[in-house]
């Protein structure tokens, strides 16, 4: 059960009011000073209107002053172009929260796996959760920015973690045990498909999930850690009206400074790196894999390993029995790797030694297949040693956990590429049903068609949204020339218009065709010209047509 926290409105300030019995401290949230103070119940006014809210998600400076994200209030602004600004500010931040997979808790770290948890020391245990999250994945981390400096208010402050989290209670041989499964995403290098790629200066990859799946079962906890993430070099992919956009590798960075410094970081908290990379040998994705070994090979990291898996290529012609040629080929590594896994009395017995680094291009369909099958060897050996499962069982076996687990996958797939890719995932039939089906190619058809409209056409406010919300930008009141109001040049409205009335007009000349079919061809080829001429001038310049994303620097757009 949350304790409610009260929001209370009194011009231009809130107060926010703990519910605790016996607590009498209030949280004042000033918005013209902007200053965020500790206060009793005696200092609210009495005619204050009492709203219920669950936490305080933070709080974020637009053009009309700061905003507190547990409730929305109006001011007035200097011009109506600010108040255009606004509204659309406020429509960014209501697109971020209106996906779903923003998870809090008031009473357990969300941000951290039980390995990590368990080797703490009692200090850290001591602070509060704020504290001691693990900022890659506090969400709202900036927006609690102000929070942070101050301790004594903490404890109104409520990290906020965005991934996915299912958990059943669930039976095998009439023995009862909790099964969860926990998707982190990472805020750092956070952002959209097309327009984060690859790994920043720091070494921070694009779409960085860490899921875990954990398993309770009379007071003993096991659980199994695996990261995914974008190929952790300078790469980009642009979109330009092409349905597939050409990969580009930078040629004018050192690779492996990134480079190192993301393996240096998935080293310290993960220890040895499995890196399995699923994408096609040929094609537009060749250059990636040949430069992924070729680092791997050059950094000669012994804590390092890689293995390469063409998907498509191996399961071409729904031949997805040879998984299992992956599978095998990782067996021993994961054996190796082990999991982690706590007895009754709080005693670790095993720990987890490394994690499989899984990747595809987008890290979505592909590399949740992997990860479901791989997290389900390990689920197998996990509840053979807890006693769950007889020796000889297999997971695969038992009907009604099995339906379970195939669901929870494919949700959490569809929860991973909804937030990165806007759509659900694809291949998920066989991730439910462990084949393929004529349905699931039509609905992977259909989410494709669906990305490909929203990679284009939507997601630069999409990644503004998520820019704005994570702080990568900061609205300022006095700047000149407001970023949202970018001049289109005169092609973006003209050739589209153009377009259109020529292929109307060829259309028009096929029905309105008379007797005199020599002359009525001679229109439509010209009219058919005309459009098929414009279309390809679009094409060609199809970066002038996308919407790109106007609120990030210009270092991030290169």
């Amino acid at each position: 059960m949350f304790p409610i926290l009260g929001p209370i409105d009194y011009n231009e300030k809130f107060y926010v009011e703990a519910c605790d019995d016996g607590a009498d401290d209030v949280l004042g949230i000033d918005r013209v000073s902007t200053e965020v103070t500790l206060t009793v119940k005696k200092d609210v006014p009495p005619s204050a209107v009492t709203r219920p809210i669950f936490g305080i998600l933070g709080t974020i400076r637009l053009v009309a002053g700061k905003e507190n994200l547990v409730y929305d209030s109006s001011s007035v602004l200097s011009s109506s172009q600010q108040l255009q600004d606004n509204k659309v500010f406020l429509s960014m931040l209501n697109h971020v929260l209106s996906v779903d997979g923003f998870y809090f808790s008031t009473t357990y770290d969300l941000t951290h796996t039980l390995q990590r948890l368990a080797n703490t020391s009692p200090e850290f245990q001591e602070m509060s959760l704020l504290e001691r999250a693990d900022p890659r994945f506090v969400w709202n981390g900036h927006l609690l920015r102000e929070f942070i400096a101050q301790p004594e208010i903490h404890r109104f402050a409520t990290p906020v973690m965005h991934g996915f989290i299912t958990m059943h209670s669930c039976s095998i041989n009439g023995k009862c045990f909790d099964w969860l499964l926990v998707s982190r995403r990472s805020c750092f290098r956070a952002g959209v498909r097309y327009y984060v790629r690859g790994i920043d200066s720091e070494g921070h990859a694009a779409n960085f999930v860490e899921t875990e799946q954990i398993v309770h079962y009379k007071g003993s906890k096991a659980s199994f850690v695996q990261t995914r993430g974008s190929i952790p070099f300078f790469w980009s992919q642009r979109p330009n009206l092409k349905y597939k956009p050409k990969p580009q590798i930078s040629k004018s960075v050192n690779h492996m400074d990134g480079f190192q410094r993301h393996f240096d970081s998935q080293i310290i908290s993960y220890g040895k790196q499995m890196i399995v990379n699923l994408v096609n040998h040929k094609g537009s994705e060749k250059p990636l894999e040949q430069t992924f070994s070729k680092m791997v090979n050059s950094m000669a990291n012994g804590m390092v390993r890689y293995v390469a898996f063409d998907f498509h290529k191996e399961c071409s012609r729904m031949r997805w029995d040879r998984l299992q040629i992956l599978l095998d080929q990782l067996a021993d590594q994961q054996d190796e790797f082990s999991y982690f896994l706590v007895d009754s009395e709080g005693k670790t017995v095993t720990q987890q030694e490394g994690t499989f680094r899984s990747n595809c291009m987008d890290c979505l369909d592909r590399t949740n297949v992997i990860q479901s099958l791989l997290a389900r060897r390990s689920l197998q050996a996990q509840l053979q040693r807890l006693g769950v499962l007889h020796v000889g069982q297999r997971i695969e076996e038992q009907a009604d956990f099995e339906k379970i687990y195939k669901n929870a996958w494919a949700d959490n797939a569809n929860a991973c590429a909804k937030q990165y890719a806007g759509t659900g995932a694809l291949k998920t039939d066989y991730t439910r049903t462990g084949k393929r089906t004529q349905w699931g190619l039509i609905m992977d058809g259909w989410n494709s068609l669906i990305r490909y409209y929203k990679n284009n056409f939507s997601d630069g406010f999409r990644q503004d949204a998520i820019d704005l919300f994570l702080g990568n930008y900061s609205v300022d009141e006095v700047e000149p020339a407001s970023p949202l109001h970018v001049k289109k040049d005169w092609k973006f409205l003209a050739l589209p218009i153009i377009m259109v009335v020529a292929f109307s007009m060829c259309i028009i000349c096929l029905l309105m065709a008379g007797d005199t079919w020599t002359e009525t061809l001679a229109y439509v080829l010209f009219w058919g010209s005309a459009s098929f001429g414009t279309f390809a001038i679009i094409l060609y310049n199809g970066k002038d047509f996308v919407d790109a994303p106007k609120l990030v620097q210009k270092e991030k757009m290169d």
